[in-house]
């Protein structure tokens, strides 16, 4: 990564703006029901503290409508951080900016936390508002960005805040997170170890068409699952029932077929179902053999059979995408299996966030792969070969 990173710049005595992805669930009690994002940016919080800086933590939590919702506030987020930080002082601002927020950063120590209320709060954090950016600016002398998740969207607290703090002469730089994201996904994409395999899955080629044509230029073998090889099969000709297909895919997805060759591998059995339900009946055919009124909802024995035996020999795998329905527990045995195989591999396996990601911890698999991104739009949309807003505003080396 050419980028630089918070080991390349002095922190002591400093205040940093640290840009985190803290939009994680709540529970009904409104406490933190999944910690994963909060741990994820520990190490760099731990080791700016270390280094003697006082912290500003931002984020935004969902998607609030109209200004402050204390349903979308991250007081919840500061005390589960509290929790994980026991003697450190972390302190929950009841705004992001304004002079209570000015007062509460200028009083903030070396060793301290101060987390920012929701970003989004403020129209003005999606909408690039220069005024929103120079206001978080000014609480800071060092800009830090380890919210991968946010990587690919130009808010101001990602792309906007870093161009003010650059025109001031203050660095900006990658967190750890960050920093590990970029480099499994990069050396994945530009640098891998062969062979180099992909599996995608997910409900809809148009939202990974981009993804799917810059992966094939550079995979040894592309597996396509889920909802979007419904289009692909039924643009091979085959009937699908009352299956999800995008018509208006179809001559792009033919195109790509006849542009792939064999790297573009399809299932050969579904597991079809007569209701888009858990307890519906359900029985595996041939992807020849889909019924009407019958829907595809997992993928079948015989390609999860095919998928491994593809996936055997391979050195880099990245994974984006269930292979089915895994909400529905008859047909999440496809998404499981498949995390089973990558977990057994001798291979760097990346998982692209999202889904993908929810399914490899529910499947109890997370700690056998080698990388789960923290983004899942933000992974799709570096596989898709895009500069990321979030990675472009940081200081190069």
């Amino acid at each position: 990564m050419n980028k630089k990173t918070v080991r390349d710049v002095d922190v002591q005595g400093k205040r940093v703006f640290v840009r985190v992805d803290f939009n994680v669930p709540l529970d009904e009690n409104r406490r933190v029901a999944d910690d994963t994002r909060i741990r994820a940016a520990l190490p760099t919080i731990q080791y700016l503290l270390d280094k003697g800086a006082a912290l500003i933590l931002a984020s935004h939590l969902g998607r609030p409508k109209e200004g402050p919702d204390p349903k979308y506030s991250l007081a919840p987020t500061a005390q589960r951080l509290q929790e994980l930080l026991p003697d450190v002082k972390v302190t929950m601002a009841p705004d992001c900016i304004g002079p209570q927020v000015e007062a509460m950063v200028q009083a903030l120590r070396p060793g301290e936390i101060l987390v920012l209320e929701n970003l989004r709060f403020y129209k003005g954090e999606q909408k690039g508002d220069p005024k929103f950016a120079e206001a978080l600016a000014a609480f800071a002398d060092v800009y830090v960005d380890d919210a991968f998740g946010t990587a690919h969207r130009p808010d101001v607290s990602v792309a906007g805040v870093p161009a003010v703090m650059r025109a001031q002469g203050k660095p900006s730089v990658a967190g750890f997170l960050l920093e590990k994201e970029i480099r499994f996904l990069g050396s994945a994409v530009e640098n891998p170890e062969r062979p180099f395999i992909a599996i995608l899955g997910g409900a809809k080629v148009s939202d990974k068409i981009k993804v799917i044509e810059n992966l094939l230029g550079k995979v040894d073998s592309l597996l396509i699952g889920g909802g979007m090889a419904n289009t692909f099969l039924k643009a091979q000709g085959y009937e699908m029932g009352d299956s999800l297909v995008e018509n208006d895919s179809l001559d792009i997805a033919r195109q790509l077929l006849a542009s792939a060759g064999d790297k573009l591998v399809l299932p050969v059995d579904a597991v079809v179902a007569d209701a888009f339900a858990a307890d519906a009946n359900h029985k595996v055919v041939g992807v020849d053999e889909v019924e009407p009124g019958w829907r595809i909802l997992d993928i079948g024995p015989a390609t999860i059979a095919h998928f491994a035996n593809r996936l055997a020999p391979a050195k880099t795998v990245v994974w984006n995408g269930p292979m089915g329905v895994f909400e529905f527990p008859p047909f999440a045995k496809g998404t499981f299996a498949i995390a089973d195989v990558l977990a057994h591999l001798n291979a760097t396996t990346i998982i692209g966030g999202g889904d993908s990601a929810a399914a490899v911890e529910q499947s109890g698999l997370a700690d056998k792969m080698t990388h789960i991104s923290t983004g899942g739009g933000a992974s799709l949309e570096f596989l898709e070969g895009k500069v990321l807003p979030g990675v472009a505003a940081l200081d190069d080396r």
